[in-house]
């Protein structure tokens, strides 16, 4: 099979069958665009061309454009999964990057706000909600819910009218996978909520989302991540300034609050208890450094 048509075959599997989200199988498909290309470039223009050296090779090559180990770690598994489906589709004879292995990538700890100052930015915003302006009514139940619920970007961006309980404080949403699930949210985020449905026909021509843009249109996560960004450029400390700073503060406030660790898990959708253990390293190193500037004999 060509490999160009291959890498399309690939991408629409991922998307109907897999239900990945248009994100992951854009990530997918500029991955394997570079490395059809590269391919190409080496004569291997057939699926059945594509073998281990080959790939290797691909990754070097990247490698030395410098991209970070991250980024060689994500192109290394988009390879695998795209000669594990060329194999057991017949489309290759063997699965040519079984072997392949890319650098581990760079762990680092992600950014969490403090209480204060995420109670600074939820008053900042509370405080620009109080002039009345519809947007600021919206960005205000924006941050509430990020922070309450620890919702993805695109979990928050995809809400329906219909998604959104406020009598049994919970919201409906669509994770990763298409896997659904139903997140709790708090008094604060009620009411900033209820003020939002209350202006919301300000702006509103969307008749079902429920989060809206200035122009009346399903808020997109750009307009997300530049409220949030702009609020988090404010706050002392490095890392990055996109909303999932929020999701990581919100996961770690809960364990820090004593919140079990499963059901944590739960409420952020994530597919493995692993990835949530990563906030019990943030508590931890949170603790630690605690410590070393309060303790005396630290």
């Amino acid at each position: 099979m060509d490999l160009t048509r291959a890498a399309d075959d690939f991408a629409s599997y991922l998307a109907a069958d897999r239900g990945f989200s248009p994100h992951t199988v854009r990530s997918y498909r500029s991955d394997l665009s570079q490395l059809v290309d590269f391919a190409t470039e080496r004569g291997a223009a057939e699926s059945q061309d594509l073998d281990l050296e080959l790939l290797r090779d691909w990754l070097w090559r990247s490698s030395q454009a410098g991209l970070a180990k991250s980024s060689l770690a994500r192109r290394a598994a988009a390879a695998r999964s795209f000669t594990a489906w060329l194999a057991r589709t017949k489309a290759s004879p063997t699965d040519a990057a079984t072997r392949l292995r890319a650098p581990k990538s760079d762990h680092h700890l992600p950014r969490v706000l403090t209480r204060e100052q995420i109670g600074g930015i939820l008053d900042r915003v509370a405080e620009r909600a109080d002039t009345g302006d519809p947007v600021a009514i919206r960005d205000r139940a924006i941050i509430e819910l990020l922070y309450a619920s620890a919702l993805r970007v695109s979990e928050l961006t995809g809400l329906s009218l219909g998604d959104v309980d406020l009598a049994r404080l919970t919201v409906r949403v669509l994770g990763k996978g298409s896997k659904e699930r139903v997140v709790p949210f708090g008094v604060p985020a009620k009411r900033a909520l209820g003020e939002w449905l209350r202006v919301r026909d300000a702006l509103a021509e969307h008749p079902t989302a429920f989060f809206v843009g200035a122009k009346g249109q399903r808020l997109t996560s750009r307009t997300v991540y530049e409220l949030v960004s702009k609020l988090l450029d404010t706050v002392p400390g490095s890392g990055p300034s996109g909303p999932h700073t929020l999701r990581h503060t919100a996961a770690t406030h809960l364990l820090d609050g004593g919140a079990d660790l499963r059901g944590v898990q739960e409420m952020l959708g994530h597919a493995s208890l692993a990835t949530t253990q990563l906030y019990t390293h943030v508590s931890t190193e949170r603790l630690r450094e605690s410590y070393r500037t309060a303790h005396p004999r630290a």
